[in-house]
């Protein structure tokens, strides 16, 4: 295997671990079995399992607005693009082995000298709620900063939360109802 396959390999195979069973009850000779690699491999690609962590949080991150972004480019504009991360999320729980959102799963974990995976995580949700606020404006003509900011940040919650109920009640209502909620945010905006 490729140095660079290798690396991804080994993000992969810890990440479905952190994802699957915790951060916390993961251990590094875990991962080192799970990949099939000698523990001096590990550590020639990564310092610290905190270091695998941020890297798995990174590729999860990246993946998932990658995907959002393609799942938006491909509605009409308007109300369906608003619509498109709720449809995404709705994807997401069908596949297997759904656990809710990978951040906020790790979050629940952390201690608070763990300043470093929390930075990765509060930058990963600030970039969703920014890309949510581009979103809006695209979508919702003559809108003030603050209307802009009331709206993808009603998005931005109302899906939060539906990626967590979903998890946490093992069905796929919340993502619905929280869907259901989002037109009236809307309501009197002229949509493009």
């Amino acid at each position: 295997m490729q140095r660079n396959e290798l690396h991804e390999h080994i993000i992969s195979s810890a990440g479905n671990l952190f994802y699957s069973q915790g951060y916390n009850s993961t251990g590094v000779n875990e991962i080192i079995k799970k990949c099939d690699i000698a523990k001096a491999t590990l550590y020639s690609h990564f310092k610290s399992k905190e270091d695998i962590c941020v890297a798995y949080l990174n590729q999860r991150h990246n993946v998932f607005m990658n995907r959002l972004k393609t799942y938006v480019g491909q509605r009409q504009s308007g109300k369906n693009q608003l619509m498109a991360i709720f449809d995404l999320l709705r994807d997401m729980y069908l596949e297997e082995n759904f656990q809710g959102c990978w951040g906020l799963k790790t979050l629940g974990e952390l201690s608070p000298e763990q300043t470093t995976i929390l930075s990765v995580i509060q930058q990963q949700k600030k970039e969703l709620l920014l890309y949510l606020g581009e979103l809006v404006g695209d979508n919702i003509s003559n809108l003030s900063k603050a209307e802009t900011e009331k709206i993808s940040g009603g998005i931005y919650l109302l899906y939060e939360s539906a990626v967590t109920e979903s998890h946490l009640f093992k069905n796929d209502w919340p993502i619905f109802m929280a869907r259901g909620i989002v037109p009236s945010l809307l309501s009197d905006m002229e949509l493009k």
